[in-house]
């Protein structure tokens, strides 16, 4: 054994004698530095631009596969909304944050959002109040009248917004939030804030900002009419002139009351109105309260008409009241007007309308 062992031994190489192995090793100096530098580099680039070269391949497929993803997702979105019309919550989420045109009105394009606010609204009451399937065959023209309605309606909008804006006309939040106000302190919209929230909710699939969106709406479609009907605010104007004259309450509603149900009977109105009363709309109801027995209020702008008011009686908490109707035309008519100038061109095919 100790043979083989030294046999193997003898094997290894042998360093010359009086020789050192640094003598084989380069030697560097001022003058060779540059281009042992060099050589280290080109060493060390060989190991480095494949690894470069895959980070761009990283980057080509990353960003082919963002581009893929974001086609199909456009040409996903686009179908369902234009070709299909589905109203999902995630497409309607997309459309908040896409700007996808149902339409185009007077010139400006209508958005899409708009369209599936107005009919989500509509379909959450059916759908969780009337446990309505629009799903099911037979309740598929039903859905599609109110597709109907709430395209007709954002056009229409966009038309009171031209119009609006032709005439110098806006709606504050403050007036928004005063129109709450009145509304909540004859209790129409539940008694505190947690039912009143609930309520809009379950009804209508809306939260308080929802629905404060759709009532300012609302109110500039009514400023917009008050304001372009003239005719009907000089004759109110002059019904309050003559009975600041002392004409008779009765003889002037008969004379220029809009209220047909009324004007004969002197505009007095049937039965007794209470406070949370809900067939007055909540501005008349508000500056009734406020007078006292034999009072006459000045116009009342209640949104679609004007009015003047009288308390005839008190009896406990209720009152016995009469007015004077000033009915506004329909904002319709003026609606109408622009549509034939402008012109509206809609992006989606609803189902025939059945006569």
């Amino acid at each position: 054994m100790k043979k083989k062992i030294k046999k193997l031994l003898d094997k290894r190489p042998r360093r010359k004698q009086g020789t050192d192995i640094r003598d084989n090793a380069p030697r560097i100096t001022n003058e060779t530095v540059a281009a042992h530098r060099e050589e280290v580099l080109g060493t060390a680039r060989k190991y480095i631009y494949p690894l470069q070269h895959s980070k761009h391949r990283i980057v080509l497929i990353s960003t082919g596969l963002f581009i893929v993803t974001v086609v199909v997702f456009f040409t996903y979105a686009t179908l369902a909304l234009y070709k299909f019309q589905t109203n999902s919550t995630f497409l309607y989420r997309v459309t908040q944050v896409l700007p996808f045109p149902i339409a185009r009105s007077g010139g400006r394009f209508v958005s899409y959002e708009n369209y599936l606010f107005e009919l989500r609204h509509y379909t959450h009451y059916y759908e969780n109040q009337l446990d309505t399937d629009f799903s099911d065959p037979k309740n598929a023209p039903q859905l599609e009248d109110f597709k109907r309605r709430a395209l007709d309606k954002v056009v229409n909008d966009a038309y009171v917004k031209l119009l609006a804006q032709q005439h110098n006309i806006s709606v504050s939040s403050q007036e928004v939030d005063d129109q709450i106000t009145i509304v909540r302190n004859q209790n129409r919209l539940g008694g505190n804030e947690q039912v009143f929230e609930d309520v809009l909710k379950d009804y209508w699939g809306w939260s308080v900002g929802d629905f404060k969106r759709s009532l300012h709406q609302e109110l500039l479609a009514q400023k917009v009419a008050s304001t372009l009907d003239t005719a009907t605010k000089t004759k109110a104007e002059t019904a309050i002139r003559e009975l600041r004259k002392g004409a008779k309450f009765a003889d002037v509603a008969k004379k220029y009351s809009d209220d047909k149900r009324t004007k004969d009977n002197g505009g007095e109105m049937p039965g007794l109105v209470e406070r949370t009363d809900r067939d007055l709309s909540a501005q008349t109801t508000d500056a009734l309260f406020k007078l006292k027995k034999g009072q006459t209020s000045e116009l009342v702008n209640t949104g679609y008409a004007l009015e003047i008011l009288k308390n005839l009686d008190t009896e406990g908490d209720k009152i016995k009241a009469a007015h004077i109707l000033f009915q506004f035309k329909d904002i319709s008519e003026y609606i109408n007007d622009l549509k034939d100038k402008k012109g509206t061109r809609l992006y989606i095919s609803l189902g025939t309308k059945e006569k």
